[in-house]
């Protein structure tokens, strides 16, 4: 996929090394088609980290992106510099009068938060009501999602009695949505949360226009969508690398922390392993149907024309609010 990021970017680098083609500017100006403009909201601490998965599962389809880097004004963490976000990062405020096709919105580490203690909650819910009028389609990842469930529905996290950490068994459960076309039965992908939302909440929702796409014996509901194909919620982290669960195992570890060899990953569960990559290309599948069907054959030619749709949650999120 032709990607356009900044020729400094250090991720397009990365992705280079990689042999992973990455558009310059220079050619990018010289293609006669419309780039899709994809914002990438990313709160995860180390943001580096997350700007290289999340261009590796981007580009794996002939679309043109153009990526537009978000953070938080509210919060600041300490793990990126401030140099990095200076210069590939926007704020809320500047891109708030802008339009884009899609919007990713990553997880984060404060699952074990409520909602309304997280430092930049009231940005984040300005950025999701933003989105409805602004954006084709988003798609929340992990924590994200549970945010966005939360504030467009009504759900509720819940917190597990131990890290679900480690690779699980998922089944698709409506093939023919575009979202999962070509996915298998069952297949595996990584976790590493503490909280998770209920079924039961789920199908409260379902008469406002909520879909679950794919679950899993153990990790319950994990990938739904809006009706309108709007919203899209993903509990897993099939974007993350090979190692990503054996650096946060042995991160872990270093802190003490009584956390379990992760589930299916180590061969013979032994750390010392190398460990097998198993989801990529289901990866790759999720990341090019949502930006073939839901966005590239949704948005308009004139990113101005994109309007608010009329989902059937709105009222929910409303009545939603009124109670909290």
């Amino acid at each position: 996929m032709p990607i356009k990021v900044k020729n400094n970017l250090p991720a397009k680098m990365i992705m280079e090394q990689e042999n992973i083609f990455m558009m310059d500017e220079i050619r990018a100006s010289t293609q006669d088609i419309r780039p899709l403009e994809i914002a990438i909201l990313n709160l995860m601490p180390l943001k580096e980290d997350t700007e290289v998965q999340l261009l590796r599962s981007l580009s794996n389809t002939p679309l043109q992106l153009r990526l537009t880097f978000l953070t938080t004004a509210s919060y600041q963490g300490k793990n990126t510099p401030a140099s990095h976000l200076d210069e590939f990062y926007k704020t809320f405020d500047e891109v708030r009068r802008q339009k884009f096709d899609g919007l990713i919105v990553t997880g984060a580490p404060v699952e074990k938060m409520e909602f309304e203690d997280v430092g930049y909650w009231k940005e984040l819910t300005k950025i999701l009501d933003w989105a409805e009028s602004n954006v084709t389609s988003t798609l929340c990842i992990c924590w994200g999602a549970q945010a966005a469930l939360y504030h467009y529905f009504g759900v509720k996290k819940y917190q597990f009695e131990k890290k679900l950490f480690g690779l699980y068994d998922h089944n698709v459960i409506h093939r023919k949505i575009p979202f999962v076309r070509g996915f298998d039965d069952v297949f595996l992908a990584p976790h590493s949360r503490y909280t998770g939302v209920s079924h039961e909440d789920i199908e409260n929702a379902y008469g406002d226009g909520l879909r679950v796409l794919v679950d899993s014996e153990e990790c319950g509901d994990v990938m739904l969508m809006s009706e309108d194909g709007s919203k899209f919620f993903v509990m897993c982290h099939l974007e993350y690398d090979r190692i990503t669960l054996d650096q946060e195992y042995k991160r872990d570890k270093k802190k003490g922390l009584d956390t379990a060899i992760p589930v299916n990953y180590y061969k013979n569960d032994n750390p010392h392993e190398k460990p097998l990559l198993r989801w990529r290309a289901h990866c790759d599948m999720m990341y090019s149907n949502w930006l073939n069907y839901y966005v590239y054959q949704e948005t308009p030619y004139e990113l101005n024309k994109i309007k608010k749709r009329q989902s059937k949650d709105h009222g929910k999120k409303n009545d939603h609010h009124k109670t909290t």
